[in-house]
């Protein structure tokens, strides 16, 4: 699915994803990322939920967002408490959806202005 780019052009913007990637900024990842408004896109070294541990998710402390959302791949699944708990300790808020709805979400919160991070998971 194409979505619209943000005219700002300052912000990272889910510009498109399929079932196997996602673009940002017009830029095609094929692999799991995390994704910050003012940041680069970071590669996430998970390829699947299984393989998911919790300093996966200590990588989003830094910087420090107000809500992660997690998008779980092509099905909504809920990771262990014990996964996110370093996130949770920081009063930060975590969200898990599917793929497709954590990409459009977060460019909503990212559009309000809200520091968000998207952690997006691309199964292989």
């Amino acid at each position: 699915m194409k979505l619209h780019q943000d005219a700002s052009g300052a912000l990272n913007t889910v510009t498109g994803y399929g079932p196997d990637y996602v673009d940002v900024n017009l830029e095609r990842h094929e692999t799991s990322v995390i994704v910050l408004p003012g940041a680069p896109v970071q590669a996430w070294p998970v390829s699947s939920f299984d393989a998911l541990a919790p300093e996966h998710f200590a990588m989003l402390l830094d910087p420090t967002p107000e809500l992660v959302i997690f998008g779980s791949g092509a099905r909504l699944r809920f990771p262990h408490p014990r996964l996110v708990a370093a996130l949770t300790a920081k009063r930060i808020g975590v969200e898990t959806m599917d793929f497709q709805a954590a990409c459009r979400t977060y460019n909503i919160l990212m559009a309000e202005g809200r520091k968000v991070a998207a952690a997006l998971l691309i199964e292989r």
